[in-house]
Protein backbone atom coordinates (compact mmCIF):
# COMPACT_ATOMS: atom_id res chain seq x y z
CA UNK A 1 0.00 0.00 0.00
CA UNK A 2 1.20 3.51 -0.89
CA UNK A 3 0.03 6.46 1.17
CA UNK A 4 0.03 9.65 -0.90
CA UNK A 5 0.27 12.51 1.62
CA UNK A 6 -0.77 15.97 0.43
CA UNK A 7 -0.62 18.99 2.80
CA UNK A 8 -3.08 21.72 1.84
CA UNK A 9 -3.92 25.30 2.76
CA UNK A 10 -6.23 27.22 0.44
CA UNK A 11 -5.11 25.03 -2.44
CA UNK A 12 -8.19 25.19 -4.66
CA UNK A 13 -6.24 26.56 -7.64
CA UNK A 14 -4.08 23.46 -8.04
CA UNK A 15 -5.50 20.61 -5.94
CA UNK A 16 -8.06 19.40 -8.47
CA UNK A 17 -5.45 19.02 -11.18
CA UNK A 18 -3.06 17.39 -8.72
CA UNK A 19 -5.66 14.78 -7.72
CA UNK A 20 -6.81 14.20 -11.30
CA UNK A 21 -3.26 13.26 -12.29
CA UNK A 22 -2.99 10.87 -9.34
CA UNK A 23 -6.33 9.24 -10.09
CA UNK A 24 -5.34 8.81 -13.76
CA UNK A 25 -2.39 6.58 -12.86
CA UNK A 26 -2.20 3.08 -14.32
CA UNK A 27 -1.42 1.90 -10.79
CA UNK A 28 -4.32 -0.03 -9.17
CA UNK A 29 -6.50 2.32 -7.08
CA UNK A 30 -6.86 -0.32 -4.39
CA UNK A 31 -3.09 -0.18 -3.79
CA UNK A 32 -2.84 3.46 -2.79
CA UNK A 33 -4.64 5.87 -0.51
CA UNK A 34 -4.86 9.65 -0.75
CA UNK A 35 -4.40 11.49 2.55
CA UNK A 36 -5.15 15.22 2.72
CA UNK A 37 -3.75 17.11 5.72
CA UNK A 38 -5.50 20.48 5.74
CA UNK A 39 -4.36 23.53 7.67
CA UNK A 40 -7.75 25.24 7.85
CA UNK A 41 -8.55 26.16 4.26
CA UNK A 42 -11.11 28.93 3.78
CA UNK A 43 -11.67 28.18 0.08
CA UNK A 44 -13.05 25.08 -1.67
CA UNK A 45 -10.00 22.87 -0.96
CA UNK A 46 -11.87 20.41 1.24
CA UNK A 47 -14.82 20.18 -1.12
CA UNK A 48 -12.45 19.37 -3.99
CA UNK A 49 -10.62 16.76 -1.89
CA UNK A 50 -13.85 14.96 -0.98
CA UNK A 51 -15.34 15.24 -4.47
CA UNK A 52 -12.21 13.64 -5.95
CA UNK A 53 -12.41 10.75 -3.49
CA UNK A 54 -9.66 11.45 -0.96
CA UNK A 55 -9.54 8.49 1.42
CA UNK A 56 -8.53 10.46 4.50
CA UNK A 57 -8.91 14.14 5.35
CA UNK A 58 -7.22 15.17 8.59
CA UNK A 59 -6.44 18.43 10.34
CA UNK A 60 -3.06 20.16 10.43
CA UNK A 61 -3.32 22.51 13.42
CA UNK A 62 0.31 23.71 13.16
CA UNK A 63 -0.43 25.09 9.67
CA UNK A 64 2.96 24.66 7.93
CA UNK A 65 3.57 22.25 5.07
CA UNK A 66 6.08 20.37 7.21
CA UNK A 67 3.52 19.93 9.97
CA UNK A 68 1.00 18.84 7.35
CA UNK A 69 3.33 16.07 6.22
CA UNK A 70 3.60 14.86 9.81
CA UNK A 71 -0.19 14.97 10.29
CA UNK A 72 -0.76 13.12 7.04
CA UNK A 73 1.80 10.44 7.82
CA UNK A 74 0.24 9.87 11.24
CA UNK A 75 -3.14 9.39 9.58
CA UNK A 76 -1.80 7.07 6.87
CA UNK A 77 -1.17 3.34 6.85
CA UNK A 78 0.94 2.51 3.79
CA UNK A 79 4.35 0.82 3.87
CA UNK A 80 5.42 3.38 1.24
CA UNK A 81 4.75 7.09 1.77
CA UNK A 82 4.66 9.47 -1.21
CA UNK A 83 5.03 13.17 -0.45
CA UNK A 84 3.11 15.05 -3.12
CA UNK A 85 2.44 18.77 -2.71
CA UNK A 86 -0.88 20.22 -3.77
CA UNK A 87 0.92 22.13 -6.55
CA UNK A 88 2.60 18.99 -7.93
CA UNK A 89 1.24 17.36 -11.09
CA UNK A 90 2.25 13.83 -12.05
CA UNK A 91 3.32 14.15 -15.70
CA UNK A 92 2.42 10.66 -16.97
CA UNK A 93 0.06 7.78 -16.19
CA UNK A 94 2.96 5.45 -15.37
CA UNK A 95 4.57 7.80 -12.83
CA UNK A 96 3.68 5.75 -9.75
CA UNK A 97 4.73 2.53 -11.46
CA UNK A 98 8.12 3.98 -12.39
CA UNK A 99 8.66 5.54 -8.97
CA UNK A 100 7.88 2.37 -7.04
CA UNK A 101 9.77 -0.10 -9.25
CA UNK A 102 13.15 0.52 -7.53
CA UNK A 103 11.72 -0.70 -4.21
CA UNK A 104 12.12 -4.22 -5.52
CA UNK A 105 15.70 -3.66 -4.32
CA UNK A 106 15.34 -3.85 -0.53
CA UNK A 107 18.48 -1.74 -0.03
CA UNK A 108 16.71 1.31 -1.51
CA UNK A 109 14.74 3.30 1.07
CA UNK A 110 13.54 6.17 -1.12
CA UNK A 111 12.95 7.31 -4.69
CA UNK A 112 12.72 10.74 -6.30
CA UNK A 113 12.31 12.08 -9.87
CA UNK A 114 15.53 13.26 -11.51
CA UNK A 115 13.91 16.21 -13.33
CA UNK A 116 11.27 18.89 -13.08
CA UNK A 117 9.12 19.37 -16.14
CA UNK A 118 6.52 21.86 -17.29
CA UNK A 119 3.87 22.13 -19.95
CA UNK A 120 3.80 24.81 -22.68
CA UNK A 121 0.68 26.30 -21.08
CA UNK A 122 2.26 26.66 -17.63
CA UNK A 123 3.27 30.18 -16.50
CA UNK A 124 6.73 31.36 -17.64
CA UNK A 125 8.12 31.33 -14.08
CA UNK A 126 6.98 27.74 -13.57
CA UNK A 127 8.77 26.77 -16.80
CA UNK A 128 11.87 28.77 -15.81
CA UNK A 129 12.23 26.95 -12.48
CA UNK A 130 11.63 23.60 -14.17
CA UNK A 131 14.52 24.27 -16.55
CA UNK A 132 16.69 25.69 -13.74
CA UNK A 133 16.14 22.44 -11.83
CA UNK A 134 15.60 24.10 -8.45
CA UNK A 135 13.37 26.65 -6.73
CA UNK A 136 16.16 28.60 -5.03
CA UNK A 137 19.04 29.98 -7.16
CA UNK A 138 21.40 29.97 -4.17
CA UNK A 139 21.49 26.17 -4.46
CA UNK A 140 23.07 26.58 -7.90
CA UNK A 141 26.03 28.45 -6.40
CA UNK A 142 26.31 26.14 -3.41
CA UNK A 143 26.35 23.26 -5.91
CA UNK A 144 23.68 21.40 -3.99
CA UNK A 145 20.50 20.63 -5.88
CA UNK A 146 18.71 17.45 -6.93
CA UNK A 147 17.11 17.90 -10.36
CA UNK A 148 18.67 18.31 -13.81
CA UNK A 149 19.62 21.95 -14.41
CA UNK A 150 19.85 23.69 -17.78
CA UNK A 151 22.73 25.77 -16.38
CA UNK A 152 25.00 22.86 -15.47
CA UNK A 153 23.57 19.97 -17.45
CA UNK A 154 23.74 17.84 -14.29
CA UNK A 155 21.24 16.75 -11.64
CA UNK A 156 23.54 17.76 -8.77
CA UNK A 157 26.76 19.67 -8.24
CA UNK A 158 27.93 17.24 -5.57
CA UNK A 159 30.22 14.29 -6.23
CA UNK A 160 27.81 11.41 -5.69
CA UNK A 161 28.54 7.73 -6.27
CA UNK A 162 25.94 6.39 -8.71
CA UNK A 163 25.13 3.07 -10.30
CA UNK A 164 23.04 2.93 -13.47
CA UNK A 165 20.04 0.61 -13.14
CA UNK A 166 17.07 -0.04 -15.42
CA UNK A 167 15.12 3.22 -15.27
CA UNK A 168 17.01 4.89 -12.43
CA UNK A 169 20.29 5.80 -10.79
CA UNK A 170 21.08 4.10 -7.51
CA UNK A 171 22.84 6.59 -5.23
CA UNK A 172 25.27 5.52 -2.57
CA UNK A 173 25.23 8.59 -0.34
CA UNK A 174 27.71 9.26 2.43
CA UNK A 175 28.92 12.60 3.71
CA UNK A 176 27.64 14.73 0.81
CA UNK A 177 23.87 14.47 0.54
CA UNK A 178 21.87 16.40 -2.11
CA UNK A 179 18.74 18.27 -1.05
CA UNK A 180 16.49 15.28 -1.68
CA UNK A 181 13.10 14.79 -0.05
CA UNK A 182 10.48 17.07 -1.63
CA UNK A 183 8.15 17.22 -4.64
CA UNK A 184 7.54 13.57 -5.42
CA UNK A 185 9.66 11.88 -2.77
CA UNK A 186 8.60 8.31 -1.89
CA UNK A 187 10.10 6.45 1.06
CA UNK A 188 9.67 3.33 3.17
CA UNK A 189 7.74 3.91 6.39
CA UNK A 190 10.29 1.86 8.33
CA UNK A 191 12.85 4.71 8.22
CA UNK A 192 10.63 6.75 10.56
CA UNK A 193 11.93 4.63 13.43
CA UNK A 194 15.41 6.08 12.83
CA UNK A 195 14.74 9.79 12.23
CA UNK A 196 13.18 12.79 13.96
CA UNK A 197 10.00 13.79 12.12
CA UNK A 198 7.47 15.13 14.63
CA UNK A 199 5.87 17.64 14.87
CA UNK A 200 7.54 19.01 11.71
CA UNK A 201 8.62 16.74 8.85
CA UNK A 202 11.52 18.67 7.30
CA UNK A 203 12.00 16.57 4.19
CA UNK A 204 15.68 17.17 3.44
CA UNK A 205 16.54 16.74 7.13
CA UNK A 206 14.69 13.42 7.30
CA UNK A 207 16.32 12.12 4.11
CA UNK A 208 19.81 13.17 5.20
CA UNK A 209 19.38 11.64 8.65
CA UNK A 210 18.11 8.38 7.12
CA UNK A 211 21.25 8.23 4.98
CA UNK A 212 23.54 8.94 7.93
CA UNK A 213 21.73 6.30 10.01
CA UNK A 214 22.45 3.69 7.34
CA UNK A 215 18.87 3.20 6.17
CA UNK A 216 20.05 2.42 2.64
CA UNK A 217 20.37 3.91 -0.84
CA UNK A 218 18.22 6.36 -2.80
CA UNK A 219 17.03 5.99 -6.40
CA UNK A 220 16.85 8.95 -8.77
CA UNK A 221 14.21 7.77 -11.20
CA UNK A 222 14.26 8.63 -14.90
CA UNK A 223 11.04 10.63 -14.77
CA UNK A 224 9.94 14.12 -13.80
CA UNK A 225 7.36 15.98 -11.79
CA UNK A 226 5.57 19.22 -12.54
CA UNK A 227 5.82 21.82 -9.79
CA UNK A 228 3.48 24.79 -10.22
CA UNK A 229 5.81 26.81 -8.04
CA UNK A 230 5.05 30.40 -9.02
CA UNK A 231 2.65 31.99 -11.46
CA UNK A 232 3.78 35.55 -10.72
CA UNK A 233 7.03 37.16 -9.64
CA UNK A 234 5.37 38.45 -6.48
CA UNK A 235 4.53 34.84 -5.55
CA UNK A 236 8.22 33.96 -5.80
CA UNK A 237 9.29 36.88 -3.59
CA UNK A 238 6.68 35.94 -1.01
CA UNK A 239 7.82 32.30 -0.98
CA UNK A 240 11.48 33.29 -0.64
CA UNK A 241 10.55 35.51 2.31
CA UNK A 242 8.75 32.56 3.88
CA UNK A 243 11.71 30.28 3.18
CA UNK A 244 14.34 32.45 4.89
CA UNK A 245 12.15 33.46 7.83
CA UNK A 246 11.06 29.89 8.54
CA UNK A 247 14.61 28.60 8.18
CA UNK A 248 16.02 31.16 10.62
CA UNK A 249 13.19 30.49 13.07
CA UNK A 250 13.54 26.71 13.10
CA UNK A 251 17.34 26.85 12.99
CA UNK A 252 17.35 29.00 16.13
CA UNK A 253 14.99 26.50 17.76
CA UNK A 254 17.50 23.77 16.81
CA UNK A 255 14.87 21.86 14.87
CA UNK A 256 16.85 21.68 11.63
CA UNK A 257 19.52 19.01 11.11
CA UNK A 258 20.50 19.06 7.42
CA UNK A 259 24.31 19.64 7.28
CA UNK A 260 24.27 23.01 5.50
CA UNK A 261 27.18 24.41 7.49
CA UNK A 262 29.80 22.33 5.67
CA UNK A 263 28.92 23.79 2.28
CA UNK A 264 26.77 26.88 2.30
CA UNK A 265 29.18 29.71 3.25
CA UNK A 266 31.40 29.55 0.19
CA UNK A 267 28.44 29.14 -2.11
CA UNK A 268 26.63 32.11 -0.60
CA UNK A 269 29.73 34.29 -1.00
CA UNK A 270 29.92 33.19 -4.64
CA UNK A 271 26.25 34.02 -5.10
CA UNK A 272 26.69 37.52 -3.66
CA UNK A 273 29.82 38.24 -5.72
CA UNK A 274 28.20 36.96 -8.90
CA UNK A 275 25.20 39.21 -8.30
CA UNK A 276 27.41 42.24 -7.66
CA UNK A 277 29.59 41.60 -10.73
CA UNK A 278 26.53 40.80 -12.93
CA UNK A 279 28.63 39.09 -15.61
CA UNK A 280 28.54 35.61 -13.99
CA UNK A 281 24.74 35.76 -13.92
CA UNK A 282 24.68 36.78 -17.57
CA UNK A 283 26.94 33.86 -18.46
CA UNK A 284 24.60 31.48 -16.62
CA UNK A 285 21.62 32.98 -18.44
CA UNK A 286 23.30 32.44 -21.81
CA UNK A 287 24.12 28.81 -20.94
CA UNK A 288 20.53 28.36 -19.74
CA UNK A 289 19.22 29.67 -23.07
CA UNK A 290 21.53 27.37 -25.04
CA UNK A 291 20.55 24.24 -23.12
CA UNK A 292 16.84 24.90 -22.55
CA UNK A 293 14.20 23.49 -24.82
CA UNK A 294 13.48 25.42 -28.01
CA UNK A 295 10.32 27.06 -26.66
CA UNK A 296 11.95 27.89 -23.30
CA UNK A 297 15.07 29.79 -24.34
CA UNK A 298 13.55 33.20 -23.56
CA UNK A 299 12.96 32.05 -19.98
CA UNK A 300 16.63 32.82 -19.33
CA UNK A 301 15.53 36.46 -18.98
CA UNK A 302 14.10 35.55 -15.57
CA UNK A 303 17.48 34.52 -14.18
CA UNK A 304 18.76 37.93 -13.14
CA UNK A 305 15.55 39.20 -11.47
CA UNK A 306 15.16 35.88 -9.62
CA UNK A 307 18.75 36.08 -8.32
CA UNK A 308 18.47 39.74 -7.31
CA UNK A 309 15.13 39.24 -5.55
CA UNK A 310 16.68 36.34 -3.62
CA UNK A 311 19.71 38.44 -2.70
CA UNK A 312 17.45 41.23 -1.42
CA UNK A 313 15.06 39.01 0.56
CA UNK A 314 17.77 36.80 2.07
CA UNK A 315 19.96 39.82 2.80
CA UNK A 316 17.20 41.49 4.78
CA UNK A 317 16.50 38.26 6.66
CA UNK A 318 20.13 37.73 7.64
CA UNK A 319 20.69 41.39 8.55
CA UNK A 320 17.59 41.34 10.75
CA UNK A 321 19.05 38.39 12.60
CA UNK A 322 22.46 40.06 12.97
CA UNK A 323 21.01 43.24 14.48
CA UNK A 324 19.12 41.21 17.07
CA UNK A 325 15.59 40.79 15.74
CA UNK A 326 14.07 37.55 16.95
CA UNK A 327 13.32 35.24 14.00
CA UNK A 328 9.59 34.66 13.49
CA UNK A 329 7.84 32.01 11.47
CA UNK A 330 5.65 33.38 8.67
CA UNK A 331 1.98 33.66 9.63
CA UNK A 332 -0.10 31.25 7.52
CA UNK A 333 -3.52 32.64 8.48
CA UNK A 334 -3.99 34.48 5.18
CA UNK A 335 -1.84 32.25 2.95
CA UNK A 336 -3.37 32.03 -0.55
CA UNK A 337 -6.75 33.10 0.77
CA UNK A 338 -9.29 33.75 -1.99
Amino acid sequence: MISIVIPTLNSERTLGECLDAILAQDYPRSRYEIVIADAGSADSTLEIARAKGADVVCENPLKTGEAGKTAGILASKGDLIALIDSDNILPSRDWLSKMTAPFEDDSIFATEPIRYSARPTDPPLTRYFAELGMNDPVCLFVGNYDRVSAVTGRWTGLNVETERRDGYLKLTLKDKIPTIGANGFIFRRRILDHVSWQPYFFDIDVAATAVMKGCGAVAKVDTSIIHLYCAKFGDFVRKQRRRIRDFLFFAKAKERSYPWESQRKGGIVLFVLSSVLVLPLLVQAVIFACRAGKSNKSLALWHLPVCYATLWVYGIGVLSKLVGFKPKMVDRSNWQKP
